[in-house]
């Protein structure tokens, strides 16, 4: 894991390495975001439907919670 630090404007530098495997270029736009205390930069991608399968965790499953409300709710 790099640390980075951050400049008089807020600004980071990403490393090398990770703006190489992520094509990140001068001029790149990417997306912020916060979520549960973590803050994720987001490079662009191709496909972000793809990009986002596996993201979510397989447990607990909220359709098996889902299923079994509904049938707790239609007793």
């Amino acid at each position: 894991m790099a640390t980075v630090r951050t400049l008089s404007k807020g600004q980071i530098v990403i490393p090398v390495g990770l703006r190489k495997k992520f094509r990140i270029e001068p001029g790149t736009e990417m997306q912020i975001m916060e979520y549960g205390g973590i803050i994720y930069l987001i490079p662009p991608v191709d496909d972000p439907v793809r990009a986002a399968r596996g993201a979510l965790p397989s447990e607990p499953s909220l359709a098996e919670r889902l299923l079994r409300d509904r049938k707790r709710d239609f007793r």
